[in-house]
């Protein structure tokens, strides 16, 4: 099996990969006993539940889990669902252009329901319109220039594109061959 033979590159990164699908496997197995022991009503009466994992490889080359959805899931089963929606949500950092974009998905609400909010080390996104509640805390770590901010939204997407103060440093060092 690929596990047991040396590798002496990306092994660690083989180890978190399985970590973490190891964890979503037991969440989902949790997630689906809670179902199975309730009443069909009950469930009818519960929906929309969504939850749901976006793995994204970081600048530091590990990878990143975010968790998304309306629910939880917990040691005991499935917590209630929310009212307010946690987004789907997808930032990159384009070093050419020295800009960072997040795009958030909420359907249902017009630009005028969104509020976001730029600090220094996070992105709040919230919107609301009737039982259509969104939110989410976006951390960050890159100084953005929260001047220059822009934001769009069509078709149940926001887009927001802020340039960063400062270019990102270079993570590679050239060695000298002796």
């Amino acid at each position: 099996m690929w596990r047991d033979r040396e590798f002496g590159f990306g092994r660690q990164l083989f180890e978190d990969i399985d970590r973490e699908f190891a964890e979503a496997e037991e969440m989902l197995n949790r997630m689906f006993r809670t179902v199975r022991g309730m009443r069909p009503e009950e469930i009818a009466t519960n929906f929309p539940y969504y939850y749901g994992y976006q793995v994204t490889i970081g600048p530091d080359g590990k990878p990143h889990v975010r968790e998304f959805g309306n629910i939880r899931p917990s040691t005991k089963g499935l917590v209630a669902p929310s009212e307010t929606r946690e987004p789907l949500v997808d930032t990159i950092l384009d070093e050419k252009e020295n800009t960072m974009t997040i795009t958030a998905e909420m359907p249902g609400v017009t630009k005028q329901d969104i509020k976001v909010s730029v600090s220094e080390d996070r992105v709040t996104l919230h919107a609301e319109k009737g039982d259509k509640k969104y939110h989410t805390e976006i951390p960050i770590d890159v100084a953005l220039d929260d001047k220059s901010a822009k934001a769009t939204y069509a078709n149940g997407i926001l887009e927001l594109k802020i340039k960063l103060k400062e270019a990102p440093k270079p993570k590679a060092t050239d060695v000298k061959v002796e």
